[in-house]
This record gives structure tokens, sequence and C-alpha cells, in this order.
């Protein structure tokens, strides 16, 4: 089932279940992965969407870590509340030892050498990993990687 599909769906078990807190995450997520297609006039696949609730994880990250910084750990629960519903549409995450392995993968199959060699490797595992690790953690392991 394509990952829309399974929001809409999720979404009308939350309307039957009257969760508000997951009822109004996954409205968020749909308000903008429509808004996305309306601007843009096309039909998102299962990876933009992805690219979109990796967005908004991101977003909800950063505002939590602000809320706890000014003391307001009601809103800081929420939002990680919010991560939570969100993260029920990801894929699991990967372990160490599998994202080394991808990267392993990707530094031969580029024939990357060093640094100046980083975006070819991103480009190769971005869509591999996207949703499933941390973006700015893939870096620093590249960059790990090409600097021995």
């Amino acid at each position: 089932m394509a990952l829309k599909d399974e929001l809409s769906a999720a979404q009308k078990e939350a309307m039957r279940a009257k969760d508000k807190t997951r009822l109004g995450t996954i409205r968020m997520a749909l308000a903008a992965i429509r808004q996305r297609e309306i601007d843009e006039q096309i039909t998102l696949s299962d990876t933009d969407v992805l690219a979109i609730l990796t967005k908004m994880v991101k977003q909800r990250q950063d505002a939590a870590a602000q809320y706890d910084d000014a003391g307001r750990d009601d809103l800081a629960s929420k939002e990680r509340e919010e991560i939570t519903v969100l993260e029920d549409f990801m894929p699991a995450p990967l372990s160490d030892a599998e994202l080394d392995t991808l990267i392993d993968d990707a530094v031969t199959a580029t024939g990357a050498s060093g640094m100046q060699d980083m975006g070819k490797v991103m480009g190769t595992l971005k869509p591999q990993v996207q949703g499933r690790a941390d973006m700015g953690a893939v870096s620093q392991k590249i960059k790990a990687r090409l600097n021995q």
C-alpha cells in the first residue's frame, strides 16, 4: 500500500478511536503532502512522501529541544508525541553496522577516493537511507570514511 494511502487509512482509524493527537498529526502530514502536490502540480511518490515525513520529524525534534531549553516540558512532550506518530509511518532505522556497510558499498560503487567525491557518495546513499538514518550523521560517517 502506498504511504499516502496508509496515512489516509490511519486517519480514519484515529477518527474512529477519537485519538486527537494521532488524528491531528496525521492530518498535518497529509496537509503538507497535499500542499506540495498542489504547489508543484505533481503526484508524490513514496520517496517524496517519506522526505516530507522526515522533514516534519526533524522540525519537531528541533522544536522539542527549544521547548526543553525554555522549560516548557508540556509543549516538548506534545512535540515528542507527534514524532512518535510520524515514526509509525517511516521505515525501521538502520543500525550502525548496516549504515557502515551501505557507506562502504557506495564508496566502492562510486570509486570515491577523497573528500571531493563526497557529493557522489551522498547522491548514491540518500535514496537508500532516506527516513532510516539522520542525514547529518550519515554525512559525518562519510567524511570520516573518505578521510582515512
